[in-house]
């Protein structure tokens, strides 16, 4: 059977953690040189606002669609 790493990385983001937690892991996935500045919290921002705009996804009361 092979062997599946896991890893855990605290989210200190106050709204839209989940999109935060996202797409620290797509970075981590994907080897993105970007990975380390995404978990310390540095130029994320953008990339969550992107990835919300192109989903609809409204994360601010917990749940939720754009309209």
């Amino acid at each position: 059977m092979a062997h599946l790493q896991t890893s855990v990385v605290e989210v200190k983001a106050t709204e839209n953690c989940l999109a935060h937690a996202i797409i620290i892991s797509i970075a981590k996935a994907e080897n993105d040189p970007n990975y380390k500045t995404y978990q310390q919290g540095r130029k994320i921002l953008p990339v969550v606002q992107t990835l919300l705009v192109k989903t609809g996804i409204h994360l601010s009361g917990g749940r939720g669609f754009l309209k």
